[in-house]
């Protein structure tokens, strides 16, 4: 498992003090990312080699949010590479040794001269570790959108949303998903399916479902097809 200790800092947290669910992805990201960088197949390798592994879907389980200034362990390990798949785990541990949330990722090698997937082979994997996956409940990676939809404001893909692959970040995603969460409603799982990639000056058309305890956002495109699908279950009380 590679880990990395962080102090959550005031730029990370919401009003109520505590980190958002687009904080615990920008945690899990650069956890992997440093993963990578350290057993010498990060930017620059896959740079190189005009590879790049990009992100299909999340599953994360959130007890609780980070709150300012608490110190915790992060951590992430791989425990399958499958053909042209990468599954990778992930989790947050508080200082009293408490995991308070944990996450499942699925990952696509892909040569970045075509943007097709290709299977991932030598250093590309066989630095990585592979450790026992998570004793978590593993939901499909597809998310189901339901039929009967809101349209919301488009808008419009800025500088400020793009990263080193010249596309959406994932995060982002998530970020823009989180305004259609009405107040109070506090997460217990969120699920993403990347199906394409945004890049900068698409426009986004946001769909969504709204249920008792399930919040289901569509980002699509001017074609109206997917973008990310976000959804997100509301945490049952105990």
């Amino acid at each position: 498992m590679y880990k990395m200790n962080t102090r959550v800092r005031y730029s990370e947290v919401d009003q109520n003090r505590m980190t958002t669910m687009t904080q615990v992805v920008n945690y899990f990201q650069d956890c992997s990312t440093f993963h990578s960088e350290d057993i010498g197949v990060g930017l620059d390798y896959l740079y190189q080699q005009h590879r790049a592994w990009l992100l299909l879907g999340w599953q994360i389980e959130v007890e609780r949010f980070p709150t300012f200034g608490e110190s915790i362990d992060i951590g992430t390990w791989a425990y399958e590479f499958k053909g042209m798949l990468g599954y990778r785990n992930f989790d947050i541990v508080d200082q009293q040794g408490k995991r308070i949330a944990s996450a499942n990722s699925i990952w696509t090698y892909i040569d970045t001269d075509t943007n097709h997937p290709v299977k991932p082979e030598g250093e590309a994997i066989l630095k990585y570790e592979l450790n026992e996956p998570l004793s978590m409940e593993y939901l499909p990676r597809k998310i189901k959108v339901p039929n009967e939809l809101i349209e919301k404001e488009p808008f419009q893909i800025l500088k400020m949303h793009i990263d080193t692959n010249h596309h959406v970040n994932n995060s982002k995603y998530i970020e823009f998903a989180l305004e259609y969460l009405e107040k109070g409603f506090v997460i217990g799982r969120m699920r993403a399916e990347y199906k394409q990639a945004a890049v900068l000056g698409d426009m986004i058309y946001p769909k969504i479902s709204k249920e008792q305890d399930k919040v289901v956002v569509a980002l699509n495109n001017e074609e109206d097809k997917p973008y990310v699908v976000v959804e997100f279950t509301r945490k049952k009380e105990v």
